[in-house]
C-alpha cells in the first residue's frame, strides 16, 4: 500500500488487478477507505483499452468488477462507482462477446486462475464460466444503484444463460469454490465431496481465501477455521510474519524457520521451494494475496457484513465454530463497529455489539 496496490515488492511491483480482490477485502476489513484502493483500480483501467484484459489475463478483468461492487457496498461510494459505470458496462459486453450460443465460456487471452491451478484447464474453465456468472450478476447489482433497467435485465439474461453450462471443477478446490460462490453448484455438495476431502491439500494462499468461504457458504465453519490454523499456521511455524505468494504444508517437513539462522541438516524454505514465476529466492514470502483469512474472520467470526451501501445497514451473525470467544473490531465510513461474541454454559453466544450512530443492525439481507 504505497502509492499503489503492489504485489511482487522484490519482483515486478505492479497492479495485478486479481490479486487486489483479496487484498481490497482485507484492507476494508481493517483500514476502511484508503485511496491506494481506487488510484490502482484506476491506473489499470487508464492501460487496458478494450477489448483487451486487464493484466493480459481476463479473470483479472472480471475481478475489477467484483472489486468496485464490494468497494461500493463497503465505502458507500457512488460517485466513484458512477465514474467507472460506462467502462463496466463495455467490458460486460466484451465479456457477453465470449459467451456461445450453449451459455459456455469461450474466453480468450491468458486463460489463469492461480499458479497451482494452472496444469487443470478443466478448472481454469469451471472458474472461468464462474466468474462469468459472478461478474453478470455484479454488473445487474450495478445497473439497479443507477436504475438502469435495461442493463440489469440483459445482465440477468446472460447470467442465466451461462447457468445453463455446469462445467465439473475437476478435483481442484479453487475451481470448485468459484463454483459454490456463482451458485453453478450446490455449497454443501461441493464442501462434502470435494474441498473436505484432505482438506489441506490443494490450496492455495490466494484461491484459498474462496475455499474458506464456499466451506462457510456450505455451513462448515469448523472445516474452514481447521484450514487457517493449520495452512495459514503452517507458515506461522516457519517464523513467518506475513503470509506467502504460494505455501504447501510438505514443505515444513524438516524445515528452518525463516527468522533463525538455518542449522545444520534443515531445508531452507525460501530458496528451495517455488514454482512457475517463483523459484527458489525470487518467492514472495510477503504477499497480499494471502491475506484471505483477514476478510474471512471478519465476515464469518466476527459476523459483520453490510446490507445497504455505507453500512447504513449491517448484518451480524457470528459462527464461533470451536472457540469460546471471539472480539474485533470493523471500520465504516460511519465509524468503528465493536463486537464480542462469548458461548455461554449452555453453549448459546451472547453478543455485545456497538455500532456508531447512522448504523441499522438487521438479523438478514432482507
Amino acid at each position: 500500500m504505497q502509492d499503489y496496490l503492489w504485489d511482487g515488492i522484490k519482483r515486478d511491483r505492479l497492479v495485478w488487478v486479481g490479486d487486489m480482490h483479496p487484498e481490497v477485502m482485507t484492507i476494508l476489513s481493517v483500514f476502511g477507505y484508503n485511496e491506494v484502493v481506487p488510484k490502482s483500480l484506476d491506473l489499470i483501467k487508464d492501460i487496458t483499452d478494450l477489448p483487451s484484459w486487464m493484466n493480459g489475463i481476463s479473470s483479472y478483468s472480471m475481478w475489477w468488477i467484483l472489486i468496485h461492487y464490494e468497494w461500493y457496498l463497503h465505502t458507500g461510494d457512488r460517485s466513484y462507482l458512477e465514474k467507472n459505470k460506462e467502462y463496466i458496462y463495455k467490458l460486460l459486453d466484451v465479456l457477453k462477446s465470449r459467451i456461445d450460443k450453449n451459455g459456455k465460456e469461450i474466453l480468450d487471452g491468458n486463460r489463469f486462475l492461480d499458479w497451482p491451478t494452472s496444469p487443470n484447464k478443466q478448472a481454469i474453465h469451471a472458474g472461468l464460466q464462474s466468474l462469468m456468472v459472478m461478474s453478470f450478476n455484479t454488473g445487474a447489482e450495478i445497473a439497479s444503484v443507477f436504475n438502469d433497467a435495461e442493463k440489469v435485465g440483459d445482465f440477468n439474461k446472460t447470467a442465466s444463460l451461462l447457468k445453463n453450462h455446469i462445467p465439473s471443477p475437476n478435483g481442484s478446490k479453487s475451481g470448485g469454490a468459484l463454483m459454490t460462490l456463482s451458485g453453478l453448484a450446490d455449497a454443501v455438495a461441493i464442501n462434502d465431496t470435494l474441498l473436505s476431502e484432505d482438506q489441506y491439500k490443494g490450496i492455495s494462499t490466494f484461491y484459498g481465501y474462496y475455499v474458506l468461504k464456499a466451506r462457510a457458504e456450505a455451513g462448515d465453519y469448523q472445516g474452514a477455521l481447521d484450514v487457517i490454523r493449520k495452512y495459514w499456521g503452517g507458515m506461522i511455524d516457519l517464523g513467518a510474519t506475513t503470509f506467502w505468494e504460494d505455501f504447501n504444508l510438505e514443505w515444513a517437513e524438516n524445515a528452518g524457520r525463516i527468522d533463525e539462522l538455518l542449522q545444520e541438516g534443515k531445508v531452507e524454505v525460501h530458496s528451495c521451494y517455488g514454482d512457475y514465476c517463483y523459484v527458489g529466492l525470487r518467492h514472495s514470502l510477503c504477499h497480499g494475496w494471502a491475506s484471505g483469512p483477514t476478510a474471512w474472520m471478519s465476515e464469518y467470526l466476527l459476523g459483520i457484513k453490510p446490507v445497504e451501501a455505507g453500512f447504513t445497514k449491517v448484518m451480524i451473525e457470528p459462527h464461533l465454530g470451536d472457540l469460546d470467544w471471539v472480539e474485533g473490531s470493523f471500520p465504516t465510513p460511519k465509524g468503528e463497529i465493536y463486537v464480542r461474541h462469548e458461548r455461554n454454559q449452555k453453549g448459546e453466544i451472547i453478543s455485545e455489539i456497538i455500532v456508531p450512530k447512522g448504523v441499522v443492525v438487521v438479523k438478514s439481507k432482507d
